[in-house]
């Protein structure tokens, strides 16, 4: 188990104690101390599965690859310095990969710590621990990032195949798992809540820009572009997302046929020199693919109805890409 951390104080020995207690004893914990100045890792407890690897400040990305390749392990797993494991957490992830060859990620439901969530969250929570199969997570996947990082158990064959993290203006763990998907690598989920994801303001996710709305949707759309091959796309929503997911898009070389959207005081006006249509126009356009870019958990469930009723199969030829 890889653990990063750069000035945990008293969490950091709080998640390796929870490391250290699970129920399944037959792992190493490597914590890679990246340039720690408050003295938390010189606290660390003595346990012969805990190995401490100090490195000169270079980042959350040099500190992971650093460790996976320090790693000794058929199974590669993560932790973060913030969080806790259940006591069942690698037991239950290592039952499922035995029991689903074909399954090379697996993930872990959560529970938010700490400050009450706000209702964004809570929603994401709610997101996350609803998608648990392989079919489930595949077809959600360019909504988020469907796998909460610090809760990954990953086959060694699937590091190996998708290679190290990348620094770039994104999510590190985020663009390892697209690069995942886009290989064929089927992810899921055990029963029950594994870690404690501890929501406090300090987190990455809150106040580093690479997980900020604009880097998630440069993301997708790179990724979009490399995984259509060419095919056009029609964008379902002629919303500020679809905009820039178009802009993404076509700065990757995508090409675009227009835009969806239920408001006809739209169909007046392009969206991106792009013309507007009414969902219907899109069952004309069989060979298009469609990314819909609505982002109102309220409005889904209508949307899908509709593509259905258009006999779009979704994960197929179209996906949500919020």
């Amino acid at each position: 188990m890889i653990l990063p951390v750069r000035d945990g104080g008293d969490w950091l020995l709080a998640a390796v104690a929870s490391v250290l207690a699970q129920d399944f004893t037959d792992f190493e914990l490597i914590v890679v101390d990246d340039g720690s100045q408050d003295g938390a890792t010189q606290r660390l407890p003595a346990d012969a599965r805990l190995r401490l690897l100090q490195q000169p400040p270079r980042g959350i990305v040099a500190a992971l690859n650093h460790g996976m390749a320090q790693a000794r392990g058929a199974y590669l797993a993560r932790m973060d310095a913030d969080d806790l494991c259940r006591r069942e957490r690698l037991g239950a992830q290592l039952a499922l990969l035995a029991a689903e060859p074909g399954v090379m990620i697996c993930g872990t439901r959560v529970e938010l710590l700490g400050a009450e969530p706000s209702a964004g969250g809570r929603a994401y929570r709610d997101w996350l621990n609803a998608l648990t199969r392989p079919a489930d997570i595949a077809r959600e996947i360019y909504i988020d990032s469907p796998l909460p990082h610090p809760g990954w158990l990953l086959r060694r064959a699937a590091w190996e195949r998708v290679g190290e993290y990348h620094a770039g203006a994104w999510p590190e763990d985020y663009d390892w798992l697209l690069r995942a998907h886009a290989a064929g690598l089927a992810m899921a989920k055990p029963a029950g809540i594994l870690l404690d994801w501890r929501e406090h303001p300090g987190r990455l996710t809150r106040r580093d820009p690479r997980c900020a709305r604009p880097a998630l949707i440069a993301l997708k759309a790179r990724m979009l572009a490399q995984a259509l091959h060419g095919r056009e796309i029609i964008l379902w929503g002629a919303t500020k997302t679809g905009a820039a997911l178009c802009d993404g898009l076509r700065a990757h070389g995508a090409a675009l046929r227009g835009f969806v959207d239920l408001d006809a005081r739209k169909y007046r006006n392009p969206k991106r020199g792009l013309p507007v249509h009414a969902p219907g126009w899109a069952a004309t356009q069989r060979d298009a693919i469609i990314l819909v870019t609505v982002s109102q958990g309220s409005q889904k469930p209508l949307i899908r109805q509709q593509l259905a009723a258009l006999g779009r199969v979704e994960g197929a030829d179209w996906w949500f890409a919020t």
